[in-house]
């Protein structure tokens, strides 16, 4: 039964490759300098310009997201090498077996309540952390408001059940 699941493990490891390395060669390209980015040039009075670069909330919102993902990728592959170890007691490689489950878990919850948030509230774009304890969510807004911050807080206890949950809006101002 062991052979089995490790099996299943790995053509769906494998399927997942392929398919993202279809995507990343498919996917268009984009040109660093110029998505999301807006450069200023000021002077002061000593005659001196200096650049002043901002980037985008998207850009942003996406970093962090690629930078949570490559934590849980590699948390994810360090489990994953103590669940295939054999020489290690049953009750070990459960846990970490157990912990990979709980880390997809949040992450496939993370998911939803972005795509909930952005879908029914009507929002540009959410930024869901989940660490088990607590949520930390970030609103890309016009404006703030504590009745919007009160409506994530009952769906975001509605989904995963009574936590901390920090709301923070980003205005862009």
């Amino acid at each position: 039964m062991l052979l089995k699941k490790q099996t299943v493990w790995l053509l769906t490891m494998l399927s997942l490759v392929v398919v993202l390395s279809v995507y990343y060669i498919t996917a268009p390209e984009k040109e660093s300098n110029i998505a999301g980015v807006n450069s200023e040039k000021s002077s002061d009075k000593s005659g001196e310009s200096t650049v002043i670069t901002q980037v985008s909330g998207d850009e942003v919102f996406e970093a962090l997201r690629q930078e949570m993902e490559d934590q849980r990728s590699a948390k994810l592959e360090e489990l994953q090498e103590i669940v295939a170890k054999t020489d290690l007691p049953a009750s070990e490689r459960s846990a970490a077996k157990d912990e990979m489950e709980k880390i997809n878990e949040i992450a496939a919850k993370e998911k939803l309540i972005e795509s909930l948030i952005v879908s029914t509230m009507g929002y540009k774009d959410a930024l869901v952390r989940a660490d088990g304890e607590q949520v930390m969510i970030t609103i890309k807004a016009e404006e703030a408001s504590p009745k919007a911050a009160n409506d994530i807080i009952r769906l975001v206890n509605k989904e995963i059940g009574e936590t901390f949950v920090a709301v923070e809006f980003d205005t862009g101002k």
